[in-house]
């Protein structure tokens, strides 16, 4: 099946080898490659040899791909691409949320939109039972982007970084999404739910200087 799932404004599709052209201008802006590698662009043997391969991997737990190119419902638009995949080979139990969309997509709320769709779709029809996420600790907007699915942090880490980029001396955190809290969180009053706390975590970074940014 090509098309995975569709939201309001969005269409999730399988990805294709006609989309390196896509992956190479998502992954060519130095501000979308910004918390990956300090915003050095990808070449094109990079994005044919190894993102392409790497997008179209299947994984048969999950009954399909574990990665998925989002498309303006609409207009067609690529705008980039979301991870929902299981770190486990055999087992779909604990899945890997990830995002990563064209500037121009930033600030109108598709990351949040794409995100919730496929936790719930993980939870009502591919048996997961826990979404993890993790990111640098200094990427305000991808924290925000994992609040507002759902996840809720659960610790700081250091991370392995191959080499060092501007925030990486922050470390990384971890946000995560159970069956059972989702569960709670669809029966509650639409009214009874209310933002997290702000974590001790958190406000020590705002201390450090990291600014915090509304979120889409």
């Amino acid at each position: 099946m090509r098309n995975f799932l569709e939201t309001g404004r969005l269409v999730l599709r399988a990805f294709t080898e006609a989309d390196a052209g896509h992956l190479l201008a998502l992954d060519g802006d130095p501000d979308v490659m910004r918390f990956i590698n300090g915003g050095r662009p990808t070449d094109r043997e990079a994005i044919e040899s190894h993102t392409v391969p790497r997008l179209l991997r299947s994984y048969p737990c999950l009954g399909g791909r574990g990665y998925w190119a989002a498309e303006e419902k609409v207009t067609g638009t690529f705008l980039g691409w979301f991870e929902f995949r299981p770190l486990a080979e055999h087992s779909p139990a604990v899945v890997e949320l990830g995002y990563r969309l064209n500037k121009a997509a930033w600030g109108s709320g598709y990351a949040t939109e794409g995100s919730r769709a496929l936790i719930d779709k993980g939870f009502t029809g591919l048996g997961v039972e826990r979404v993890t996420a993790n990111t640098m600790a200094v990427n305000a907007r991808s924290r925000r982007v994992m609040e507002k699915a759902g996840l809720s942090f659960v610790r700081s880490f250091t991370g392995d970084w191959p080499e060092v980029i501007e925030g990486s001396e922050h470390g990384e955190v971890e946000y995560e999404l159970t069956r059972p809290d989702w569960q709670r969180r669809r029966q509650e009053p639409a009214a009874a739910v209310r933002p997290g706390p702000r974590t001790a975590e958190r406000a020590g970074l705002r201390a450090c200087g990291v600014p915090g940014r509304a979120e889409d």
